[in-house]
């Protein structure tokens, strides 16, 4: 009789437990978010955290570049995309209506590479990451590169370039810094999300462009300074503006904000590449989420205002344990005022 009872409480608590389970699910607010993969280990982190602020929402993000997060957010397919690059006035007045750029955080896009033997901290100047990814500097002991490492025994191997082949933010801050330093880059190949690469191989998202440098001896390519923090890689110490070797971290990313943020214009639209200051590291970006002002749909609305805001105000912890720098309160200040404009239905 006992085990009868206990079994049929058991069976009770269990439908109990399905239909909050289901009135959970069926209360859930969806918000759909595609786009860059710069700043996925800090977005899938906020995701999953906030559930527990706001337990109705339900994050689902694809990082697939920000050339997608861009496209998908034009043609009203996503509640917010997700991009490293700004749109373009051309791009804007496409939109269906006004989108607005809500800024989350700033890193640094860090030059990494798989050298036997040779540990982070390998000097570049401007010049010799151009002249590799142009094709002109081929193997690791050129002469070039030996002058300004003096020591390090550099491996007589040809240089694996590695690159994104995807529609990639981190492309488009790269490829900004190689035409502002490099007047042949800026003619042959330019700057954007997608470019025509004059040599290496491609790899579709920072993971596999990780993977890639990981697997591939001797090889070099760029990713957001905390996939290279994870996945334990080297990077370069760059020459910057004013001539200092700067490897890429949480203060360098800030010295080079901070001189940047001068130009700030109203839409938060701003290249951080190469700015000046001993200490500023030259390959940093913002990274922006891209949402509509007028929202169509209120609960939605609502939440992603509530969302924006959390992760503006509560989430600056998590943001520099993950290796990247947090808005300065300036910037921030003013990011809150954009946040505020959006509206929905009441």
């Amino acid at each position: 009789m006992f085990n009868k009872m206990r079994i049929c409480l058991i069976a009770l608590t269990l439908c109990a437990a399905c239909s909050s389970a289901n009135q959970s699910l069926a209360a859930s607010v969806p918000l759909q978010g595609v786009g860059a993969t710069f700043p996925y280990p800090l977005y899938s982190k906020w995701f999953h955290d906030y559930q527990a602020v706001d337990p109705e929402v339900a994050f689902n993000y694809e990082a697939v570049g920000s050339g997608a997060g861009i496209k998908r957010i034009l043609e009203g397919s996503a509640d917010f995309g997700a991009s490293d690059k700004f749109l373009s006035d051309e791009e804007l007045k496409a939109a269906p209506a006004k989108l607005l750029h809500i800024p989350t955080v700033l890193g640094a896009v860090a030059v990494t590479y798989n050298l036997p033997g040779v540990g982070a901290g390998l000097r570049f100047t401007p010049q010799v990451l151009s002249d590799i990814y142009l094709g002109k500097l081929t193997r690791w002991d050129d002469p070039r590169l030996a002058s300004i490492n003096p020591g390090v025994n550099l491996p007589s191997e040809p240089i694996h370039v590695v690159h994104r082949s995807d529609g990639s933010g981190t492309t488009s801050i790269f490829t900004d810094y190689l035409s502002s330093v490099s007047r042949e880059w800026a003619e042959k190949v330019g700057k954007g999300t997608t470019v025509n690469w004059p040599v290496g191989v491609g790899g579709k998202g920072s993971g596999e462009v990780v993977r890639q440098i990981a697997g591939a001896p001797f090889s070099i390519g760029y990713v957001e300074i905390a996939y290279v923090q994870e996945n334990h890689l080297s990077d370069v110490a760059l020459q910057n503006k004013s001539g200092n070797y700067v490897r890429p971290s949480a203060l360098s990313t800030r010295a080079a904000a901070v001189n940047g943020l001068k130009y700030l214009k109203h839409d938060f639209r701003l290249s951080l590449v190469n700015e000046p200051g001993k200490d500023a590291y030259p390959i940093v970006g913002l990274t922006w989420l891209l949402v509509y002002q007028q929202q169509k749909d209120a609960v939605k609305g609502k939440k992603l205002v509530e969302f924006l805001t959390w992760e503006l105000t509560k989430a600056e912890k998590m943001t520099s344990t993950l290796f990247y720098t947090p808005l300065p309160k300036k910037l921030a200040d003013l990011v809150q005022k954009e946040i505020n404009k959006i509206t929905y239905p009441k």
